[in-house]
């Protein structure tokens, strides 16, 4: 398996970290009753913590799919090199550290994260052309 795919592993388990910690978050707002059910009706919306986690998971699963096809792609196509490589650590670990400042509501470095992630993107597009 390539470092490329390595990384992609890693980043669907952080996807599951971004469902299950918004699920609880919000789990503990709204309770089990409300988890567990149809969930018909508008609920109340949230605030604070919970929020952010859930906006947070959002963000992410709007650039995973990026990712995912870029890696497939360069690895598919043969075009792995330390540019991708390194590409793919700046998606990833970016995502990582965006997670708690998100979470934290720290505004410019939580973006600074975010645009450190777009960056890993291009590197590896850059590889496809």
């Amino acid at each position: 398996m390539t470092n490329e795919l390595s990384l992609l592993a890693w980043s669907v388990v952080l996807g599951l970290v971004h469902i299950f910690i918004a699920a609880a978050a919000v789990t503990r707002v709204r309770g089990l009753a409300w988890n567990v059910s149809a969930r018909d009706g508008a609920p109340a919306p949230l605030t604070g913590i919970p929020a952010r986690l859930v906006r947070a998971q959002a963000n992410f699963f709007e650039t995973f799919p990026l990712f995912a096809a870029l890696v497939l792609a360069v690895v598919v196509g043969g075009h792995t090199d330390a540019q991708t490589l390194l590409g793919a650590q700046l998606y990833l670990g970016a995502r990582v550290v965006y997670l708690p400042l998100y979470a934290a509501g720290i505004p410019y470095l939580r973006s600074l994260a975010f645009g450190v992630a777009i960056v890993g993107l291009v590197m590896l597009l850059r590889a496809l052309f």
